[in-house]
């Protein structure tokens, strides 16, 4: 099954595009994995260079293709690193609840730390033409969006989350460069409110409706055992009991592409490089259908049309996505190219490295 795409309808865009299929990646999906279980997961670390090589190899922009240059050793570093601190976390925590308390402190200290260099190494590691991507964001920043506002949304029980969202991509995005040329990104916080506001309200209505529904019959199971029944389920109570899961599965599956579309959609729309803005117009109708049809997939073939779901999404997602040029792209890149071998290209930081999993 192949996704269905559809290019960015408007004047002078140039649609991103991918070339990679199911079948190639399921090759190179199948090796990963089995290297990996073999090698204890350090072969993923080579995986994960293999897969992203693959993807970036694959798409395109104006005729030219994305590469991803990051080295295996340095990722593998970063994963080191981040379990070593989480295996002396638990220790302590197993031995000494105040020495694990110390430890979450230092583990929650350093984690922006390393999730801002993990953003530099992914940036430096990705080109286009042979030009490098930079991220410049300050350990500040990261100090906010990483530490400051995940435990401010998590005090005021989430209702300061869209402004976490929101920051995240500002830091992220403003914090951007291809060349010498920055990216920005503005989106107010109440953009961000409205998607928030519409999906908790359609996810309430449905437990709500849920909740009426199995409140029904479990009242009507009480009242039973309390009349003298036998305390045995009735069969419209079971089939309701066992439908509950799906149920609730079935909203996270329906709200999820809303949630991806309208945010990709979002903030693409109001991303520009320089002089140029994107533009998305991600369905998410389509994206629903193609989860849909991917979990389908993927159910009965007992987890091998994964790799094939993979594609198919990536696909969509990315050939949804322009770039609207406001003058010559081809007299932009040189031009980028021209003040980078000018001034020197930046050498990646030895202490960069990739935490991602």
């Amino acid at each position: 099954m192949e996704a269905a795409t559809e290019t960015v309808q408007e004047s002078g865009a140039l649609s991103f595009k991918f070339t990679g299929n199911g079948k190639e990646y399921f090759g190179i999906w199948i090796v990963n994995l089995l290297l990996s279980i073999v090698t204890l997961g350090i072969y993923s670390a080579w995986a994960k260079v293999r897969r992203m090589q693959y993807f970036y190899r694959n798409t395109s922009l104006a005729e030219s293709h994305f590469d991803y240059h990051g080295s295996p050793t340095m990722i593998l570093k970063g994963r080191l690193i981040v379990v070593a601190l989480l295996v002396a976390y638990n220790l302590a925590e197993r031995f000494s609840p105040p020495l694990a308390m110390i430890a979450f402190v230092c583990l929650a200290a350093g984690m922006p730390f390393l999730l801002m260099r993990s953003l530099r190494f992914k940036l430096f590691n990705s080109s286009y033409r042979g030009l490098r991507f930079h991220f410049k964001g300050s350990l500040g920043g990261a100090y906010k969006v990483f530490l400051m506002w995940p435990i401010l949304s998590a005090i005021t029980l989430y209702t300061l989350a869209p402004v976490w969202h929101q920051r995240l991509k500002d830091y992220q995005h403003n914090n951007s460069a291809y060349g010498k040329a920055n990216f920005s990104f503005n989106v107010p916080v109440s953009a961000f409110y409205k998607i928030y506001l519409t999906v908790g309200a359609v996810l309430i209505g449905l437990i709500v409706a849920i909740g009426f529904l199995f409140g029904g019959a479990i009242f009507e199971q009480i009242k039973s055992t309390a009349g003298g029944g036998n305390g045995y389920m009735n069969p419209k109570t079971m089939l309701l009991l066992f439908t509950f899961p799906l149920m609730i599965f079935g909203v996270g599956l329906l709200l999820r592409p809303y949630f991806a579309a309208r945010f990709q959609n979002l903030i693409w729309n109001n991303t520009h490089l320089g002089p140029h803005r994107f533009v998305s117009n991600i369905s998410a109708r389509k994206l629903l259908l193609i989860e849909v049809t991917n979990m389908i997939g993927i159910i009965f073939t007992l987890g091998l049309f994964k790799p094939f779901a993979v594609i198919r999404t990536m696909q969509y997602k990315l050939e949804s996505l322009a770039l609207i040029p406001h003058g010559d792209l081809e007299s932009f890149v040189a031009s980028q190219e021209a003040q980078v071998s000018a001034t020197g290209q930046e050498a990646a930081d030895l202490f960069d490295i990739d935490i991602a999993l």
